[in-house]
């Protein structure tokens, strides 16, 4: 999902967020909670008739008035846990060096920044101190957002096979994505809480309660009942935004009043109605006859798809950009821009897993536009996914909306596989949209094709199903499921490499206004020692010494992830303080020009995970080139992973370290000592 970023973002700013693992520390009740997010009914349960996913009796944004701000953490606090970070990658001598600069950066340069950050916080109490810097961080990037950004996260299966069928599949996404949609904007869609005690805070009473409490006292409310909110600002960009191409820095638009869709197939763009005027969805039955004409469309497949356009350096997309507006497709790319999302419609049936993540990550270049803020993808074999742009916020939304997806369209679909479509002439209600390109602008979608062809053409996925245990067992043995997920990374890593290198997980900060992300580093001296052990020492320690050391990184895992969730990590602070002194034009400290800087933002281990009983596969390109992208879900009594990189690594040899790792780990917990 990232790639080489633009000269103000290090390496780590470029991880995925769709991918989360959403951990929060409940400060007053002093214990961290797993956030496993839940496909679940929210509020009152509509007929199916309704034009809502539900009704909440509590407004949408009812809290968002009321978050808490995103504290910026203590300068000394970040200093002395970015030494703590860099401490199992450094050499003693290398390590001195970075502390001495670390020391002279929090006495002077350093002090002046985070004082000014703090002046500059303070001042903009709207919002939080990351939001800007991190918008600017995306926008900024030049780099192809396809394989650099853009991640994908793969639904599962209709459980019922015959839902599975292409247009079926695809009519009900539609159908539910527009009742989403509608729910947000009638500020229907029950607020993101997560409840520490449901059974006060997760109930109808309270909610009745709850909605006469002013906004600006809300999160309080709701706080004294350990329940806490999360921020809900990105939502409004999931529906009819794109991401504009600019030179030096793009821009998000979005178009609240269009109402109608964009399908592609065979690289052709298709728009129609499915918002009527009155501002209700589409007859389904409309939508199913007006799909069904554009898959059984015989017009061939264009000479220059404009889709692989998208996928072009920004610089270059945003010049031709320019001399498509110059031809006279204004029009047509307004109404591509506008769009409420994307459909995708794949004339290929998926082989396996592998070729899915290829073709919900990036597919052939020619059916995607990779700039709206998302595309649903429907395959000929009836598999779907969403891909989408990720400079307008982070997979908390995206998650949300693909969660309640899944719900409503297994549970009351709209099209069913005896439906019969609309008798409504759809060659007219369906328009195609044509572009009139010169010789210039068939030469930039030529070379962007083979652009694109070259890139992906690098990337290799591989997986692996640990299915000796998960969750559960972990959990018995009184350990921090994804801590172990994380040692078994660090021990396949230098089972592999014989090295301890650079590691990034991403972590929501959700839990604060215009909160994004947190960066857990979980490398660690504890991992390290641990890892060494199992390796390079099996024989030299007992077992207990063994669990006890697994022991040690669980709980120093826990403390890295309550205090990333809590906004008191390290990276963001950095991040912004660099920011800072690059607006003003100011000479960078030393401590950024450190190569145990760059090395620790070069990430070659960048991994994220989820759980969500939607979401079948979830998937990102490596940060770095010699990098590898982690994909894991911990499920009760399995282990998921689903891994990419380009040809620096080899992945199906990482998988094989990393099974043999946790198979290590699961024969200590067991009692066996190690061979």
């Amino acid at each position: 999902m990232v790639g080489l970023l633009g000269a103000l973002c290090a390496a780590s700013a470029r991880k995925p967020a769709c991918l989360i693992h959403f951990t929060r520390s409940a400060a007053a009740a002093g214990v961290q909670v797993q956030v496993q997010v839940q496909v679940r009914g929210y509020g009152t349960k509509p007929d199916p008739t309704s034009e809502y996913l539900h009704r909440s009796v509590v407004p949408s944004m009812h809290y968002q008035k009321s978050l808490p701000r995103l504290p910026i953490p203590k300068l000394e606090d970040t200093m002395k846990k970015y030494l703590a970070a860099q401490r199992p990658l450094l050499d003693d001598e290398q390590f001195r060096t970075t502390e001495k600069l670390a020391q002279d950066f929090q006495s002077g340069a350093g002090k002046q920044l985070h004082e000014e950050l703090v002046a500059q916080d303070r001042n903009n109490k709207h919002t939080s101190y990351i939001s800007a810097p991190w918008f600017d961080m995306y926008l900024s990037a030049r780099d192809s957002v396809v394989l650099n950004f853009n991640p994908f996260l793969s639904f599962n299966p209709d459980p019922k096979p015959e839902y599975n069928d292409q247009l079926v599949r695809a009519c009900n996404l539609v159908c539910s994505a527009v009742r989403f949609m509608k729910t947000l904007r009638a500020d229907l869609l029950e607020p993101e809480v997560f409840h520490l005690n449901p059974a006060k805070s997760d109930t109808d009473a309270f909610k009745k309660l709850i909605r006469w409490v002013p906004s600006s006292l809300a999160w309080y409310g709701a706080y004294m009942v350990n329940a806490y909110p999360l921020d809900m600002s990105q939502y409004f960009r999931l529906f009819n935004s794109t991401r504009i191409p600019r030179r030096g820095r793009d821009e998000l638009f979005t178009d609240g009043t269009a109402r109608h869709l964009l399908v592609m197939r065979k690289g052709n763009m298709y728009v129609f109605d499915i918002v009527d005027r009155d501002g209700n969805l589409s007859n389904p039955a409309e939508i199913h006859s007006h799909l069904k004409y554009i898959l059984s469309d015989a017009t061939p497949a264009p000479a220059f798809p404009l889709g692989f356009l998208t996928s072009e350096n920004r610089d270059v997309w945003a010049g031709i950009r320019d001399k498509l507006l110059a031809a006279g497709n204004a029009e047509a790319l307004r109404a591509v821009d506008s769009a409420a999302f994307c459909l995708c419609l794949d004339d290929d049936a998926m082989r396996d897993y592998i070729h899915s993540s290829h073709t919900m990550l990036h597919g052939d270049g020619c059916n995607r536009w990779y700039d709206k803020s998302f595309s649903v993808i429907v395959t000929k074999d009836g598999e779907a996914g969403i891909n989408f742009e990720h400079s307008w916020g982070d997979g908390v939304a995206v998650l949300r909306m693909q969660n309640e997806l899944f719900e409503d369209t297994t549970e009351q679909p709209r099209v069913h596989p005896g439906s019969a479509p609309a008798a409504v002439d759809s060659s007219s209600a369906v328009r195609r949209l044509s572009f009139a390109l010169s010789p210039e602008l068939e030469d930039g979608i030529r070379q962007a094709k083979e652009n694109f062809d070259s890139a992906v053409s690098k990337l290799t996925i591989d997986a692996l199903e640990f299915r000796r245990g998960g969750k559960e067992h972990l959990k018995k043995n009184n350990l921090s499921p994804d801590a172990v997920a994380q040692l078994a990374f660090q021990m396949g890593f230098l089972r592999q490499h014989g090295q301890t290198v650079a590691t990034y997980e991403s972590c929501s900060t959700a839990a604060f206004k215009h909160g994004r992300t947190e960066t857990i580093r979980p490398a660690t001296v504890h991992t390290k020692r641990c890892s060494h052990a199992f390796v390079h020492e099996p024989g030299k320690h007992g077992v207990e010494q063994l669990r006890a050391m697994i022991a040690e990184c669980s709980a120093y895992h826990g403390q890295l992830t309550r205090e990333a969730a809590m906004g008191q990590g390290f990276d963001r602070h950095l991040f912004a303080m660099r920011y800072l002194a690059n607006s003003k034009g100011q000479a960078l400290h030393s401590l950024y020009t450190d190569p145990a800087y760059a090395a620790i933002n070069h990430n070659i281990l960048s991994t994220s995970t989820l759980s969500s009983p939607a979401v079948y596969l979830g998937g990102f390109a490596p940060v770095v080139p010699d990098g590898l992208g982690v994909g894991y879900a911990i499920h009760n009594d399995w282990i998921g992973l689903n891994v990419s990189t380009y040809p620096a690594r080899d992945v199906h040899e990482f998988l094989q370290c990393v099974n043999k790792s946790l198979v290590d780990i699961f024969d200590v917990l067991e009692g066996k000592p190690l061979s």
